[in-house]
């Protein structure tokens, strides 16, 4: 498929600003950028894979329709122009989780309204929307999305199989692993358990990327 720039719509270009920040770039372990979401919505994994989903939507939408309006943008008010149009998405986001899964509105709480104040939706606006057209644009806001949906379920996982031996909800370690004495790790309910994971998360990627501040 062509662009209207002659340019194949997946071309090297394009395919790397999709995959970076899904690898060497993510969003969360390289700019540790969205690091309080994946603290808090982590403990279980359908409300890291719901944030993960509604962040996808708002910085995919803000990035198209930033870019779509970055030459009209008065350069004085571009800050209050990005945080109107991030707003407007997460109320979009929020209202279909109410209306459609109430349950995991719940769970996620304050948290999808917090999407606004999450630093990789603006960033990403800041740092490429303005300056570049719709399609790399929501090409960027994909590939971010993704790397930060990818760190919550990982996150997510291990705290939800090692805190509670479930997995989507559904208990996946047997009864008889119990009776010989295998007990919840309690620490992996709590805040500090997903700071240890990120932690670690991080290192291993700095380690393998060889990354260094």
């Amino acid at each position: 498929m062509i662009s209207q720039d002659n340019e194949p719509l997946l071309s090297g270009k394009n395919k790397k600003i999709l995959t970076d920040p899904a690898g060497i770039n993510n969003p969360i372990t390289i700019q540790v950028l969205g690091i309080c979401s994946a603290l808090a919505v982590t403990s279980q994994m359908i409300p890291s894979l719901v944030m993960g989903i509604g962040v996808i939507v708002v910085v995919c939408a803000s990035n198209v329709i930033i870019s779509l309006m970055r030459n009209h943008i008065p350069n004085k008010i571009r800050i209050i122009v990005e945080m109107t149009v991030v707003a407007t998405m997460v109320i979009v986001v929020d209202q279909f989780l109410k209306a459609f899964a109430y349950d995991v509105s719940k769970q996620l709480s304050i948290f999808v309204g917090l999407i606004i104040t999450n630093c990789i939706v603006l960033g990403r606006l800041e740092a490429f929307a303005l300056t570049n057209k719709p399609w790399p644009s929501f090409l960027d806001g994909l590939g971010n999305g993704i790397g930060y949906a990818m760190i919550l379920l990982i996150v997510g996982f291990f705290r939800e199989v090692l805190g509670s031996g479930k997995m989507f909800g559904m208990q996946i370690i047997p009864q008889a692993v119990y009776d010989a004495g295998y007990v919840n790790n309690g620490l992996m309910v709590l805040a500090p358990g997903a700071f240890i994971i990120l932690g670690l998360i991080i290192w291993v990627q700095r380690s393998i990327t060889g990354y260094r501040e």
